[in-house]
């Protein structure tokens, strides 16, 4: 992933999240949106201390 699209990534996921936390909903949206996978969102959330909640696959 190039810097400017990693920067991205990181400002929707704490624009989105609320009290550290982020819907699955929202994270799934937000890779579709920055065009990047889940699991680069998820680790982008472990690294900036945001929760992935409200999973109904399990996968974070």
């Amino acid at each position: 992933m190039k810097q400017e699209q990693i920067n991205e990534l990181k400002e929707r996921i704490l624009f989105e999240a609320e009290a550290q936390k982020l819907p699955c909903k929202q994270a799934f949206a937000i890779a579709s949106e920055v065009d990047c996978s889940l699991s680069e969102v998820g680790n982008t959330c472990n690294e900036l201390g945001v929760k992935i909640v409200g999973c109904q696959l399990g996968c974070f």
